[in-house]
């Protein structure tokens, strides 16, 4: 332990300014994966999983960070950028599902079901812009 504290030190700010994004970028992915299964499995026991409602839970609440915390960020100039490194790139990477409803939506449309489909694609996308846009606005009158 001791000697990965002095090479630590021995570095530059410049190198250890690097290093702390990418720790930063892992525990905020940590956190963010552990919250995707709570707050989906959480749903999914809830509501059931027909509709996948973990997922798409998970991607609203997920765009709604983004559209906060990004506003946020861009509207104080004061806020250490390390808060982007933390919750847009390593949290909400790790939360967000985006790939997970692709999937989910290629497996509905393989059964037939093409109306779900449908309804689980546009509904996604249509309130994920609307919950960025609320993150926008909330983040607009914290400032």
């Amino acid at each position: 332990m001791h000697t990965a504290i002095l090479i630590w030190l021995r570095r530059t700010r410049s190198e250890r300014l690097k290093l702390q994004k990418y720790f930063l970028i892992a525990i905020g992915g940590a956190l963010g994966s552990v919250m995707r299964y709570l707050v989906g499995s959480m749903v999914a026991n809830r509501m059931g999983t027909r509709f996948y409602y973990g997922t798409f839970v998970v991607n609203m609440t997920a765009c709604l960070i983004v559209g906060f915390s990004l506003t946020l960020l861009e509207r104080r100039a004061g806020i250490n950028t390390a808060w982007l490194f933390l919750i847009a790139v390593g949290f909400v990477g790790a939360y967000s599902t985006f790939s997970t409803f692709e999937w989910e939506a290629f497996i509905t449309l393989q059964t037939g079901a093409f109306l779900l489909t449908a309804a689980y694609i546009a509904i996604s996308l249509l309130l994920g812009l609307v919950a960025v846009w609320l993150g926008v606005l909330l983040a607009r009158l914290a400032v």
